[in-house]
C-alpha cells in the first residue's frame, strides 16, 4: 500500500496489516518466538529464521512506517536513541563530521558529545534556521549528514526542509530529519528532500505512553538495505509486543493529532495573553519566527508548546510543581497532557554546553482531554 493509493488515515489501519491467512484475524498476531523451524538446511520458511533478524509483526509495523512517511524502507528499533545510532554508523566513519541543531534535543546531543565523538565523529551545532550558518558550517569532503530536528526540542525552532535538502546534496551529504514532534500525519520530510526520516515511536505514533521505540524510514531502497543490514549487525531492534503496541498506535495517529493540535491552538493563545509568561514557542502562532516556514511544509502545528515564565527558573519550577491534571513527568506525544522543565529534566545533559536550554522554560506535551479542563488546570498552576 502507499500514499499513491490511498490517504493516510487508510495506510495507518491497513498498510502492512491484511488479516492472517490461516485464521482470518484481523489485527497481525504477536509472534512471540526468538527463533523458527526450518524447512531444510539453507531454506527457512518465508525467509524468517532468528527475531533478531527478522520477525512477522515487526515487518507488519515496518511496512506500515514506510507507507505513512512515504518511504520505501521502514526499520523499527527498540528505541529512539537505538534508531539514531544506527543511522550514525551506517551512514559515517571516523573522522567524518555532522551539523546538528544548536537546541537539539538532550538524548541526540548527548549521543553525539559522549558516545560518537569518543568514535571519531566530529559534529558542529548551528541554528539550522540560519541557511548560511549551516553553509558556513560544512566541511567539504568530511561533512556527511545534516542533522535536522524540525520542530526541535525544545524550543520549537523550524528548519526548511527543502532548502536544507538542497545544501546537503550540493555537498554530497544526506539530510536525515527527525520527525517526532510533527509525526508523520503533519509532515512528510521525504517528499521535501529529506533522505532519511528518525522518529522516536514512543511519542506520538505510540501516542499511548506504553511502550518505547524507535524508526527510521527512507525513500532509496539501496540505502534502505545499508540501514537493514546495520539494524541486524547491531541488534538494537524492538520485541514482537513492542512492535505490536506500536502499530496499535499508529490507527488512530490521525485522529489524535487534529485533536492534539486543536487543543495546543486554544492553549498557546491563552498563554500568550497571561501576565506570567514571558514568551510563547508555539510554530502555530504568526508570531513565532519560523510560522511562515512550518505553514508551507507543515498541514498544521503539533501538539507541543513551550513558553518562559516571567518570573525566571524559580518560576518555571513553580508551574510545574503546581501542575495536577499535566503530569510531571518527561516523554511526550501521549493522550495526557505532560509538563517538564527541560533545563532539570529531558535536556540536563546539555547542561553547561553550548545547547543548554533557558532556565525559564517549561514544555508541555498538550494531551486530548477536554481542553477547557487543561486551561483550568494552567490557570492555577501560573498563579
Amino acid at each position: 500500500m502507499t500514499a499513491n493509493q490511498y490517504g493516510f488515515d487508510t495506510l495507518a489501519i491497513h498498510a502492512g496489516q491484511d488479516p492472517d491467512p490461516r485464521t482470518g484475524a484481523v489485527v497481525p498476531p504477536i509472534y512471540q518466538t526468538s527463533t523458527y523451524a526450518q524447512d531444510a538446511v539453507g531454506a527457512p520458511r518465508l525467509g524468517y529464521e532468528y527475531s533478531r533478524s527478522s520477525n512477522p509483526t515487526r515487518d507488519a509495523l515496518q511496512e506500515c512506517l514506510a507507507a505513512i512517511e512515504g518511504g520505501r524502507r521502514g526499520l523499527a528499533f527498540a528505541s529512539g536513541l537505538a534508531a539514531e545510532d544506527t543511522l550514525l554508523r551506517t551512514v559515517c566513519r571516523p573522522g567524518d563530521h555532522v551539523v546538528i541543531p544548536n537546541d537539539a534535543y538532550g538524548g541526540t546531543y548527548r549521543l553525539f558529545a559522549k558516545v560518537a565523538e569518543r568514535w571519531g565523529l566530529d559534529w558542529t551545532a548551528v541554528p539550522l534556521d540560519d541557511i548560511d550558518a549551516v553553509r558556513a558550517a560544512f566541511r567539504p569532503g568530511h561533512t556527511r549528514l545534516i542533522w535536522a530536528e524540525t520542530p526541535t526540542n525544545p524550543l520549537l525552532n523550524i528548519a526548511d526542509i527543502p532548502l536544507l535538502a538542497g545544501l546537503a546534496h550540493e555537498y554530497d551529504a544526506l539530510l536525515a530529519v527527525d520527525n517526532t514532534f510533527a509525526s508523520p500525519y503533519l509532515q512528510q520530510p521525504l517528499a521535501l528532500g529529506a533522505d532519511v526520516v528518525i522518529h522516536s515511536t514512543t511519542k506520538y505514533i505510540g501516542g499511548h505512553s506504553d511502550v518505547v521505540g524507535g524508526a527510521l524510514i527512507t525513500a532509496d531502497t539501496g540505502f534502505g538495505d545499508e540501514l537493514a543490514f546495520h539494524q541486524n549487525a547491531m541488534g538494537g531492534v524492538n520485541g514482537p509486543f513492542d512492535a505490536w503496541l506500536t502499530l496499535r498506535g499508529i490507527k488512530t495517529l490521525g485522529v489524535r493529532m487534529d485533536r492534539h493540535c486543536d487543543n495546543a491552538e486554544r492553549i498557546a493563545g491563552y498563554l500568550s495573553e497571561h501576565r506570567a509568561v514571558s514568551q510563547v514557542l508555539y510554530p502555530g502562532l504568526d508570531t513565532h519566527p519560523g510560522h511562515e516556514v512550518a505553514a508551507k511544509q507543515m498541514s498544521r502545528f503539533g501538539g507541543m508548546v513551550s513558553f518562559r515564565a516571567a518570573g525566571g527558573a524559580e518560576k518555571a519550577i513553580e508551574i510545574c510543581n503546581r501542575a495536577k491534571l499535566f503530569v510531571l513527568a518527561e516523554s511526550l506525544g501521549g493522550v495526557e497532557s505532560l509538563i517538564e522543565h527541560p533545563g532539570q529534566m529531558t535536556h540536563l545533559s546539555a547542561a553547561g554546553s553550548a545547547l543548554e536550554v533557558p532556565a525559564d522554560l517549561v514544555r508541555l506535551s498538550v494531551g486530548i482531554e477536554t481542553v477547557d479542563d487543561l486551561l483550568a488546570d494552567l490557570e492555577q498552576a501560573l498563579g
